[in-house]
C-alpha cells in the first residue's frame, strides 16, 4: 500500500520508521518530511497546513492511508478535510481535536464527567483573572488555553509572577490568539507520567507509559522546551495506578467524546500527575506526544498499520497490541541557545554510526539539507538519539553513548535525562501507589 506522512519533525521520523517496518507499505511519502526522513520515504515539500495541496496529492498518487499526528493540522480540520475527499485518513477530526485546542473544553469535559484533575477557573478578561490571582493560593498554574507549541504553561510561586503571567498570555499576546483564554489552575505535585493510547470512537489500546523532561537545564531547570528527553517505560506507572486510571480516567474520556457527539478516533495523549490522592489528568493532546513517540514506538511489535486501520474502522478492540520486553531512552541534541534564540545552518556529523542498526536510532527533529548536500541543523531540537537496552538504565547508557557520536557547532543536550530512573529504587515495590 501507499502510505502519505504529513510532518517533519522528529515524532515524525519515529512514525515514519514504524511505518516502514510494516510488511503492508511498499511506498512511503512524507509531507513535508525532513533530512533524516528523506532516507526512508520520499519527502515532497507541502506544508502541512495546505490541505487542498495535501488531498490533490493523495489522490494523484493513488495513496492508501494518510497519517497525521501534528496538533495544528489536526485542529484546523486535516481529517475532516480529506474524508470530505473520500480519502482515508488516520488522526483525529477537529471536532474531537478540540480535545488540545481548547484547554477550557478539556477541564469542563473533566468536571462534567468525573473524570480526576486540579481544580481550575476559566477566564477571558485578563482583569477579572487578575482579581481572582489576588487571594488565590500560590503556588498556581497559568494556562493559556489554545494551541501554544507546548510552551503555554506557566507556573507561578509569587502572586507577582502570576500577575506577570497574565500580562504575557492575555495582554501581550505571547502565544497569540491561544491566549485569548487562560486556565488558571490548582497547582499539584508529585511525578509527571505520560500514557498514550489509540482509540476508535468506543474503544482504547494503551501504549507503554514514559516519562518526558520539559526543562531546558539538567535538574529540570531553565525555560520550558518541547522536551529535552525521555524514557519508557515509567517505574513509577505501577499496576495499581494503572488499574486506577482505567476505571477512573481512559474509558470515562473516551465515553465522555463520545457522549458530547466528538468521538475521537486517532491517538490520544494522557498527561498524567501522580499526586498523593490518586492520579489526575495534567491535560490531553490528542496525536503522538513529542519526544515521547521516540522511545514507544521503537518498542511496539504489533503492526502499526494494522492498529491505525482498526482505529479507523471502530474495531480495535480485536487488536492484539503488544510491546517488548525492554527499555528505551531519548536524549535530545539541541541548537545552543534553545528554547530562545539559535542558529541553523550547522553541519552535523557522525550520524553514519546510526546506519543499519536496530538497537539505537537518531531520529532527525530539526535538519535539513545544504546546497552541498550536507545534512545541517534547521531548528531548536535538532536530534533525538534513542537507545533499546535490556532495562532503563541499560537504555540510558547505550544512548548517552550514541548521543556521543553526533558533533555540530553550539550542540547542547541534558546530562541528567532519566535521573528519575535512579530515584525509582528507592519507592515501594510495584504494584503500590
Amino acid at each position: 500500500m501507499k502510505v502519505l506522512l504529513v510532518g517533519s519533525g522528529g515524532r515524525e521520523h519515529a512514525i515514519a520508521a514504524a511505518l516502514k517496518r510494516s510488511s503492508r507499505v511498499d511506498q512511503l511519502y512524507c509531507a513535508p518530511g525532513n533530512a533524516g526522513i528523506s532516507g526512508i520515504a520520499e519527502c515532497v515539500n507541502i506544508s502541512t497546513m495546505d490541505f487542498d495541496a495535501l488531498t490533490a496529492f493523495a489522490l494523484d498518487k493513488g495513496i492508501d492511508l494518510t497519517v497525521c499526528s501534528m496538533d495544528d493540522p489536526l485542529c484546523a480540520g486535516i481529517v475532516d478535510a480529506f474524508e470530505a475527499k473520500g480519502l482515508r485518513i488516520f488522526g483525529t477530526r477537529k471536532n474531537a481535536a478540540i480535545i488540545e485546542g481548547s484547554k477550557a473544553f478539556s477541564k469542563d469535559l473533566m468536571k462534567r464527567y468525573g473524570i480526576p484533575t486540579a481544580a481550575y477557573e476559566v477566564f477571558d478578561d485578563a482583569a477579572k483573572a487578575a482579581a481572582y490571582l489576588e487571594t488565590a493560593p500560590l503556588p498556581i498554574v497559568l494556562k493559556a488555553s489554545g494551541l501554544a507549541l507546548g510552551k503555554g504553561v506557566l507556573i507561578c510561586n509569587t502572586r507577582q509572577e502570576a500577575m506577570d503571567g497574565i500580562r504575557e498570555l492575555m495582554t501581550d499576546r505571547k502565544f497569540g490568539s491561544a491566549g485569548d483564554q487562560v486556565v488558571i489552575e490548582q497547582f499539584m505535585t508529585g511525578r509527571e507520567v505520560s500514557v498514550l493510547a489509540f482509540v476508535d470512537g468506543k474503544h482504547y489500546k494503551l501504549m507503554t507509559s514514559s516519562q518526558d523532561h520539559k526543562r531546558a537545564g539538567d535538574g529540570d531547570t531553565g525555560l520550558n522546551t518541547g522536551g529535552m528527553g525521555t524514557f519508557s517505560p515509567s517505574p513509577f506507572y505501577t499496576a495499581e495506578v494503572d488499574a486506577y486510571c482505567r476505571e477512573h480516567i481512559y474509558q470515562k474520556t473516551v465515553d465522555a467524546m463520545a457522549a458530547e457527539g466528538r468521538p475521537f478516533n486517532g491517538v490520544l495523549y494522557f498527561g498524567l500527575m501522580l499526586t498523593q490522592d490518586g492520579p489526575k489528568v495534567l491535560e490531553y493532546n490528542t496525536r503522538f506526544g513529542d519526544p515521547e513517540t521516540q522511545v514507544v514506538l521503537p518498542r511496539m511489535v504489533t503492526d502499526i498499520v494494522d492498529v491505525m486501520d482498526a482505529c479507523i474502522d471502530g474495531t480495535l478492540d480485536q487488536i492484539d497490541l503488544t510491546f517488548a520486553d525492554n527499555a528505551a531512552v531519548c536524549v535530545v541534541i539541541a541548537s545552543g541557545g534553545y528554547p530562545l534564540a539559535y542558529e541553523k545552518g550547522k553541519v552535523i556529523k557522525g550520524l553514519e554510526y546510526f546506519e543499519g542498526r536496530d538497537d539505537c536510532f537518531c531520529f532527525h527533529a530539526g535538519t535539513a539539507l545544504n546546497a552541498q548536500g550536507q545534512i545541517v541543523t534547521s531548528g531548536g531540537r535538532v536530534l533525538g538519539v534513542t537507545a533499546l537496552g535490556s532495562d532503563l538504565k541499560a537504555a540510558r547508557a547505550a544512548a548517552y553513548e550514541a548521543a556521543g557520536k553526533v558533533h555540530f557547532e553550539g550542540q547542547y543536550m541534558r546530562s541528567d535525562i532519566g535521573k528519575a530512573i535512579d530515584e525509582s529504587e528507592a519507592l515501594p515495590a510495584a504494584g503500590t501507589l
